[in-house]
């Protein structure tokens, strides 16, 4: 929200009241409190009449440090509250030496000097500035219709550059840019999103996290060119600062306050098939699309059934449509029997026809109005009110219809919507509607992931979720939301996920080929290599299927590549995926993730890399022109040998079979032998692709996961002179050592390769 005009006027109808000089700041062990006024206090009178603002500073995890502002206190707060993993007792060192108060938690440092008004400086471990709440950095604001506002404005240096924000569609950087948070089904074409994270992430390596559930309105370098403001319709407002200094320091730090992302099973990142959404299909039409992938030779590891295996009008009621599909758990039967897991869509609205609304209405389960009235309107279904998930009544209701369809043999969900959430309602554990409208989708995500951990075991439970708040990323995964069927979309969908990459979250989808309308043959080719070298990846539409042969021969072949190319990456795919679990980098990076003291990288956003190890570079062309940038090192073309040198910016052209697919220089590439399926033995005759720089020094070593992502064995390479020496640590089953570009051996406990 802008509340000046220009650089010299305040908007008409807004009064802002500006932090200008500290009054008094009160030192505990590890916090400070400074209380400052909002004009100049010359004398005594000066105190009378005039509001003081309370600041308080303080360190809830290592090289995290949080700033609180509050103008009115008294405000009643009945939540929610984001769930924080922050030390109750704080942590950190308070320094005063004069008029200088100074905070330090790790490798990051508050400082307040009271000669400088209230002026808040974070530096890093060397002293070096980070950003800075200046002279208009701590304000509240009234507006003329009654409104108060909290905001904050933290400086931006000479070519620092912001990310992250959610799943945004718009570019990649966000400097100039307007952002609400707040949910909205808007597709993947407009600044709305479904994903709204009130975090960003600096190039100069720090992260910002504003600790409000509601609504916050971000100002990147927009308002005022020279700052992000950020502000919340309230009383207080309460940030952190979060210290690198290197992108993924920042991503470790946010994920331990915040949560780390639950790691899906391996299963889950095989293909995923859809019946799409308002085509017409039944039981003989899903085994014709099931066993047409089996007969092109195309492993199928997941098949869902999107939103009309239900009734129409009924949806949710949880029951299978009795005129389409008779023998529900036959089916999931005969479907398992052909080696698939089963997802069934979902969301938390209940329609009026179903029977389950009078009873969600009678136990108290659905949202209501003030009045007492279940709120309901007809947008999606007809009458539907909205399971109130602040219940654990209600919750517990929930999940026990998703039982009875666990039971039958679904093994997940995709969990849809979560954004349409109303503000003019009563919550049964009387939370805030306008804080609980984008939160309520963690309540619903949770009680749904909750249950699969319980029923099928940690480490089986995943989601296929489009909406998310901040700490959504423990429950994965989360897809792209409606997309068009072109090059463009393509486009959007791909910044969406690199700036929720930057927002904490690990894992990301996209419906392979766009969702609305029918893609290009082209389209949906390119299209394909870009899916199935994401985290997971999903055939979906809306009013036509996605199956490979509606697209032509070609089609088939590719899908067939690159998804038997995905599972013989798994051994590689599946440690990112640990790592990501671990630390919460995810494993789709953006490449100023991985390269960020490379210029050429802070813009890139038609680019990846998959793991630490593989470049990426989507196809968006027809004729299959593509840009790509090399940092810097030696890169080896995984599909053809062919190595170039960066940094350099190389036009490509490929078919599409193939896109820039780069191995960096330095890494070992462990690849399963058995690409028939995900979730296979990842130790039965790996293969290790080494790709060695020059350096005779060169050491390396690479960790192959099992399927719970704990390491199963680990090998060492060596060289030395002309020899390349692999020793394996925890398996004494035979593998293979292949040099890039050169000789390969296989052996058991050491493999040597003589370098050509």
């Amino acid at each position: 929200m802008k509340f000046t005009d220009g650089f010299w006027r305040i908007r008409d109808g807004v009064r802002i009241g500006y932090a200008t000089e500290v009054r008094d700041v009160r030192v505990q062990s590890k916090r400070f409190t400074a209380y400052a006024a909002v004009q100049k206090v010359t004398r005594r009178g000066d105190t009378l009449n005039a509001p003081l603002l309370t600041v308080d500073c303080f360190s809830p995890a290592e090289g995290v440090i949080g700033v609180r502002v509050t103008h009115h206190a008294g405000r009643r707060d009945p939540g929610p509250h984001f769930a924080l993993a922050a030390d109750p007792d704080g942590v950190g060192e308070v320094r005063r030496d004069g008029t200088v108060t100074e905070l330090t938690s790790g490798p990051l440092t508050l400082r307040l000097d009271r000669s400088a008004g209230c002026a808040l400086s974070f530096h890093d471990a060397g002293g070096r500035e980070l950003t800075r709440a200046g002279r208009k950095g701590t304000a509240f604001a009234t507006t003329g219709d009654g409104a108060h506002h909290v905001l904050a404005q933290l400086s931006l240096g000479v070519g620092e550059q912001i990310y992250g924000l959610g799943e945004r569609f718009t570019p990649f950087v966000k400097n100039g840019q307007s952002v609400d948070i707040w949910q909205a089904d808007g597709g993947t074409s407009s600044e709305q999103a479904y994903k709204n994270i009130p975090f960003y992430l600096s190039s100069r390596g720090y992260g910002v996290f504003v600790d409000h559930p509601g609504a916050v309105s971000f100002e990147v370098g927009s308002e005022s060119v020279g700052q992000v403001q950020f502000s919340v319709e309230d009383q207080t407002i309460q940030y952190y600062v979060v210290a690198g200094p290197t992108p993924a320091d920042v991503l470790t730090r946010y994920t331990a306050l915040t949560g780390r992302p639950a790691l899906p099973p391996a299963w889950s990142f095989g293909l995923w098939l859809t019946t799409s959404f308002t085509t017409d299909y039944d039981e003989a039409t899903v085994m014709s699309f099931v066993d047409g992938m089996a007969e092109r030779g195309i492993p199928l590891s997941v098949f869902h059934f999107d939103c009309f295996w239900m009734r129409e009008y009924q949806w949710c009621d949880f029951e299978w449509d009795p005129e389409v599909f008779p023998d529900p758990e036959g089916m999931l039967t005969r479907l398992k029997a052909k080696g698939l897991k089963v997802s069934a869509w979902i969301n938390p609205y209940i329609a009026q026809k179903s029977p389950l609304f009078d009873e969600a209405a009678a136990l108290g389960h659905l949202l209501r109005r003030p009045n007492g009235d279940v709120w309901q309107w007809d947008l999606w279904q007809a009458g539907m009110g909205l399971v109130d998930f602040t219940s654990p009544d209600a919750r517990a209701w929930f999940q026990g219809k998703l039982k009875a369809l666990l039971d039958q043999g679904v093994d997940c969900f995709k969990t849809d919507f979560g954004e349409r959430v109303p503000t003019d309602v009563v919550w049964h554990d009387g939370s805030d509607p306008q804080r609980m409208h984008n939160y309520y989708t963690h309540l619903y995500n949770r009680t749904v992931f909750e249950l699969l951990e319980k029923e099928r075991g940690q480490g089986e439970a995943v989601l296929f979720a489009r909406s998310a708040t901040a700490g959504g990323q423990q429950y994965p995964v989360h897809w792209g939301g409606d997309c068009w069927s072109s090059f463009e979309a393509m486009a959007e969908s791909l910044r969406g996920g690199l700036s929720l990459s930057l927002s904490g979250f690990g894992f990301w989808s996209h419906d392979i080929g766009g969702f609305e309308g029918t893609p290009d043959p082209a389209v949906f080719k390119r299209w394909l290599a870009f899916g199935l070298l994401s985290s997971h990846s999903r055939l979906h539409g809306s009013d036509s299927y996605r199956v490979p042969w509606d697209f032509g021969e070609e089609a088939v072949e590719v899908t067939r590549r690159f998804t038997l190319l995905k599972h013989r990456l798994m051994p590689y795919l599946y440690g990112a995926a640990a790592e990501a679990h671990r630390t919460g980098v995810p494993v789709m990076r953006p490449m100023v993730l991985q390269y960020p003291h490379d210029p050429a990288c802070r813009t890139l956003d038609r680019q990846y890399m998959l793991g630490p190890d593989l470049l990426v570079a989507p196809v968006f062309t027809e004729d299959g022109e593509v840009e790509v940038y090399l940092p810097e090192g030696t890169w080896t073309h995984l599909l053809t040998g062919e190595r170039a040198t960066g940094p350099a910016w190389r036009t490509e052209r490929h078919g599409y079979d193939s896109l820039p697919l780069y191995v960096r220089e330095g890494a070992v590439l462990p690849l399963a032998s058995d690409d028939s399926r995900p979730d296979g033995d990842w130790l039965d005759t790996p293969t290790l692709l080494v790709h060695p720089p020059a350096d005779p020094a060169y050491r390396a070593e690479v960790t192959v996961p099992d399927l719970t992502g704990t390491p199963a064995a680990t090998f060492a390479v060596r060289r030395g002179g002309d020899e390349l020496r692999v020793t394996a640590h925890g398996t004494d089953r035979p593998f293979t050592v292949r040099v890039a570009g050169g000789a390969s051996a296989t052996g058991a406990g050491e493999v040597t390769v003589t370098l050509g």
